[in-house]
């Protein structure tokens, strides 16, 4: 039987979500878990791999499990042993061909600024940012990353096709937090983390918004600033 789990952690406690050697990826914790109660190996396969320091409110995981046992004691017996920074929000059963990754329609990530007085119990959760910021002048900005780009000059590492669509970006800001909310089907790495800092750039007035349309159109290799992973949230993955 193949099942689809929802699950949160704290990625502040890893170091990313991808299995690592030193078995500090969300992956192994949740690997572990599962073929301890299996009695041998069972792998685990995640809807998209999340850096260190970045959390999860729903992201997904495929894995294949024959034991014989209700969808609630499965999920009460992984909350009974994993670790205290990790939990399953849900599990159901799907088809043999489902694929956490592939069958992705569309993610959701916010990303989190913090503008207040420096709080202790904020680092691990939120970009502290003591500076005025045109939150107006940055939902301008915003629409430029909106439908269908080359994000070459916004995401790291080489890849053969740097093309992605992002369905919208929302701006808010609510007391002494602005919240950056992205969808999309497909996040490269650092991409997000990329694209806020360059709307926090225009913010500033740091650079201009033309600056930041250059890049995007690949008319100019200027780069901007890349924000801290600890405000970063997987927040939604739909099928």
């Amino acid at each position: 039987m193949r099942y689809l789990a929802r699950i949160c952690y704290d990625g502040s406690k890893f170091e990313g979500f991808e299995r690592l050697n030193n078995g500090k990826g969300v992956q192994n914790e949740l690997e572990r878990v599962l073929s301890e109660i299996q009695g041998k190996p069972v792998l685990v396969k995640g809807a998209g791999r999340t850096d260190a320091k970045v959390h999860a409110l729903d992201q997904c995981v495929h894995f294949d499990f024959p034991m014989d046992m209700s969808l609630e004691k499965l999920k009460y017996v992984m909350n009974r042993n994993l670790c205290p920074y990790v939990s399953v929000r849900s599990i159901e059963s799907v088809d043999n061909s489902f694929h956490a990754r592939h069958n992705v329609k569309e993610k959701t990530y916010v990303y989190k600024i913090y503008l207040g007085e420096k709080n202790p119990f904020l680092e691990d959760y939120a970009y502290f940012f003591p500076y005025s910021l045109d939150v107006e002048l940055m939902k301008e900005c915003s629409k430029l990353f909106i439908g269908k780009h080359d994000f070459r000059n916004f995401v790291s590492g080489e890849r053969e096709d740097y093309c992605s669509v992002i369905d919208d970006i929302t701006i808010s800001k609510e007391n002494q937090f602005i919240s950056f909310i992205f969808q999309g089907k497909s996040f490269y790495r650092y991409m997000v983390r990329s694209l806020v800092g360059a709307i926090v750039d225009v913010g500033l007035n740091k650079v201009s918004i033309e600056d930041v349309k250059n890049a995007l159109d690949l008319k100019s290799s200027k780069t901007f600033r890349v924000v801290p992973a600890k405000g970063l949230y997987l927040v939604k993955v739909q099928y």
